[in-house]
């Protein structure tokens, strides 16, 4: 099972999007890393506002992780953009997130 560790790489907790680095570590010991945005707006829609924009984050890897390897993930993209390659993302994370 893969880790996955989030850290907020925005100096200003008040910019938007915010950005995010990601570490995904494999239990054969390989590493990736990855940056992503998460605008507000974002964040408000698929989480109403309960969970951190962190745990969004974290919840949106595992969700692409259930989906393809870590090294298919792209390094660096908007979280917005996971919906243009997976139509059932929004649903999945919001029924998950948004309780």
């Amino acid at each position: 099972m893969n880790q996955i560790n989030v850290f907020l790489s925005s100096q200003d907790p008040n910019v938007d999007p915010q950005e995010f680095d990601v570490e995904i570590a494999g239990d054969d010991g390989t590493k990736t890393t990855h940056r992503v945005q998460v605008a507000k707006e974002t964040h408000q829609r698929l989480t109403g506002g309960l969970k951190s924009p962190e745990e969004l984050v974290r919840t949106s890897f595992e969700f692409l992780l259930e989906r393809e390897s870590k090294e298919s993930i792209l390094k660096s993209f908007d979280l917005g953009e996971i919906q243009k390659y997976f139509p059932e993302y929004e649903m999945i994370i919001s029924s998950q997130l948004a309780k």
